[in-house]
């Protein structure tokens, strides 16, 4: 497109106005450029009519307002980019093109060029506006006030006033504005326009509530612990918003081909007006050469890729998953094989004690105190299942040291006392016992005192209930499915069965999985589910890290290439589809881009198409890679899961610090220049360097693109409490805990 799309500074020439905000509003009639060739249109046309009529004078000063109206929407920036910034790109060969056929006498060809040129530019612009907004509709879902106690008295204060510490009080159907934890009062929470699960999650004292969230039981008292603007709500759509601009493989091809596209372009149009010039008439081969111009000016490629992904992130980030940019994106698309950890993952991370084994003469009761007294001040999700089951009153074991992947050791009335797996504390004298509670899918630990093996306890933490369904909805996809875990091998299977997984890794540590992950890929393209905590070797190492039941967790959205904000195990092959079909949409835009070009420059040399009709055949495909990447916002929700259904013209009551994006999407942002850089700094993400200005090394910029970047960079079963629960017997199953490092 022009320089208003893709030339340095473009902000800044349209008067620093953000997109979106800069009088391109959501209407088609709202729409600058397309304002422009509405105008040129009605002239051109009564232009002509005056012409058939026979006024010819009048009909030409018509053609030309026409033109000059149509021009108003990229020649201007074209000149101030080329002037300011010594850049030439697609605007400012469409402009030559253009000035050119005004010279020629052409004036209709013109207005023509103009008037389509800022059709396409005035689509494109409508459709980024409209994808960028639907996803920042999500801070509508923050009321325009919010009730909070203050000095004991109950008052209304705008979302930004509230205050970390402020008391909240949520009623029955209201929204929450902030983040915080419930001080008193037990209800249910609608989670579904953030997390994408519509199933209402049960609320006590001491769980989380979410910006957003709705009230759905009785009146509760929550304890604010973000302001409004840095809320886990305003976080995601940084964070998304962000993702849009990172450019993938497929872009930075884009990007490869087009740059050399626009010199090269303009070298053919010089010779073809040169050599044509030498063997017939100068004026008619000085046409073609500015026909050849237009033909292969490449705006289609420079849009291609990144509109896509703009849509595509977009309509992720409403289902609840955050795909961290166009690299994520595509590898996503392409892959071919999922590893999910188990813990947390495949199960619902409430791990409850099923049995409990002694050598006499110690207890039961005294196997739990023991090893209660050891995993007092842990946050694994089996001590707290010891710490739930144990009755006695707390101990605490001295000198306390966890040995990641074997267990735990510590000091008890001067006893050296170990808890962990079997095969580091040995298991003859429960071996019988251990290898059947293994087979029934519990995780078994081993209690040892003085090097001696005075008692077992035996854990389950139970299969999703959705499980099976993730696990075959991605295998109709194509993709295989593996499961690594830390626990023993007998548990890992009975549940790999039970969720129809055939491929089984158990007794790993942290970093085995990590290299695990490249053996099971096998050259092709491998996701890896986890917690993005305790996993992150693993994520990390896999192509596509995906991160499960992250809202509300910084670590796990910064940690993984994908966050998936629900515990619904259904979101995986969900994203895995769209971006797949994302993937499908950029190589189709690609295709056509480049087509386009190859098809239109041979007849357009040879002066067997004319500039009305290559201007009209080079749009209208660009219209077409403009529609065709629209697509990629259509998203169809499993059931459920739920899609954010807020308007996006409805009101945004939240102040929430912009994330600098490029002047369009199809672009990438300008390189900063050189010996000075800005950095957008946005809570719980890293800052990027930003647009700073016309570059100062006083070379010339060429190209479609501004610079850039080139870094390669539970389901519907789940109970309400009070109800036998399908993740166990724990009344806290909705809430969300770590996952389970590998079992002690």
């Amino acid at each position: 497109m022009s320089e208003t799309c893709c030339g340095p500074g473009a902000a800044d020439d349209r008067g620093g106005a953000d997109l979106g905000e800069d009088g391109r509003g959501e209407r088609f009639w709202q729409v600058r450029e397309l304002q422009y060739a509405t105008v040129a249109a009605v002239l051109l046309a009564v232009g002509l009519l005056l012409g058939r009529a026979g006024t010819t004078g009048v009909s030409a000063g018509l053609e030309i307002a026409g033109a000059v109206i149509a021009f108003l929407s990229f020649v201007p920036s074209a000149v101030i980019a080329l002037v300011r910034h010594r850049y030439i790109g697609v605007g400012t060969l469409m402009t030559i093109a253009a000035i050119g056929a005004i010279a020629l006498g052409q004036y209709a060809e013109a207005a023509m060029l103009g008037i389509l040129f800022s059709v396409a530019e005035g689509l494109e612009h409508h459709a980024v506006t409209k994808t960028r907004r639907g996803l920042r509709a999500l801070l509508a879902l923050v009321p325009p006030s919010a009730s909070v106690l203050r000095g004991g008295v109950e008052t209304q204060v705008a979302p930004d006033d509230l205050r970390v510490g402020d008391v909240m009080v949520l009623r029955p159907g209201q929204r929450a504005a902030t983040d915080g934890v419930i001080r008193t009062g037990v209800t249910s929470l609608d989670l579904s326009a953030i997390t994408g699960e519509s199933v209402p999650v049960e609320a006590a004292p001491g769980d989380e509530v979410h910006a957003g969230a709705i009230n759905g039981g009785g009146a509760i008292e929550v304890d604010v612990t973000a302001p409004a603007s840095d809320s886990s709500l305003a976080r995601i759509v940084h964070i998304v918003e962000e993702a849009q601009e990172r450019k993938g493989r497929a872009q930075r091809l884009a990007d490869t081909l087009a740059r050399p596209l626009v010199p090269i372009i303009m070298v053919l149009a010089g010779a073809v007006a040169g050599i044509g010039a030498l063997v017939g008439d100068p004026m008619v081969w000085i046409e073609r050469a500015l026909v050849v111009l237009v033909a292969a000016s490449p705006c289609a490629l420079a849009i291609a890729v990144p509109l896509t992904v703009v849509a595509a992130v977009g309509a992720a980030g409403r289902q609840g998953a955050l795909v961290k940019g166009g690299a994520a994106l595509e590898e996503l698309g392409r892959i071919r094989v999922v590893a999910l950890d188990k813990t947390g993952t495949l199960t619902c991370n409430t791990p409850r004690v099923i049995a409990v084994l002694a050598a006499d003469p110690v207890t039961e009761d005294d196997v739990l105190a023991t090893a209660a007294a050891l995993e007092v001040r842990s946050e694994h999700p089996l001590a707290q299942a010891i710490l739930a089951a144990s009755s006695s009153g707390p101990r605490v074991a001295d000198d306390v040291t966890a040995l990641p992947g074997d267990g735990i050791v510590g000091v008890l009335d001067g006893r050296r006392v170990r808890l962990g797996r079997p095969g580091w504390i040995g298991t003859e004298a429960f071996a019988e016992e251990v290898a059947g509670l293994q087979g029934r899918g519990a995780t078994v630990v081993l209690l040892e005192v003085d090097g001696t093996v005075i008692g077992a306890v035996a854990v389950r933490d139970e299969l999703r209930p959705e499980a099976a369904e993730a696990v075959e909805r991605i295998a109709a996809l194509g993709i295989e499915t593996a499961m690594l875990t830390g626990d023993n091998m007998r548990t890992a299977h009975a549940l790999a069965q039970q969720a129809g997984i055939a491929v089984v890794h158990a007794d790993l540590r942290p970093e085995d999985k990590a290299a695990l992950v490249e053996t099971l890929a096998g050259g092709r393209p491998i996701a890896m589910v986890g917690d993005g905590v305790n996993d992150a070797p693993a994520l990390a190492t896999a192509d596509v890290g995906i991160a499960m039941g992250a809202m509300g967790t910084d670590v796990a959205i910064e940690a993984a290439d994908v966050a998936l904000m629900g515990e619904d195990l259904r979101h995986v092959p969900q994203v895995l589809a769209h971006a797949r079909r994302a993937r499908k949409i950029m190589v189709q835009n690609l295709i056509l881009a480049m087509l386009i070009i190859v098809v239109l420059i041979p007849p357009a040399a040879a002066g067997v198409l004319g500039l009305a009709t290559v201007v009209f055949i080079h749009e209208a495909a660009e219209v077409l890679v403009i529609l065709n990447a629209i697509r990629a916002a259509r998203t169809v929700s499993l059931p459920g899961l739920a899609t954010s259904t807020v308007g996006a013209g409805d009101a945004h009551y939240v102040i929430v610090g912009a994330v600098r994006t490029p002047d369009d999407a199809c672009c990438s942002p300008s390189a900063p220049a050189r010996g000075v850089t800005q950095t957008t700094q946005t809570t719980g993400t890293t800052g990027r360097a930003g647009t700073t200005g016309p570059s100062s090394t006083g070379l010339l910029r060429i190209g479609p693109a501004a610079g850039g970047h080139d870094c390669d960079c539970c389901g519907d079963d789940h109970p309400v409490r009070g109800e036998e629960p399908a993740c166990g017997d724990d009344p806290a199953v909705h809430s969300r805990g770590h996952d389970a490092a590998p079992p002690r």
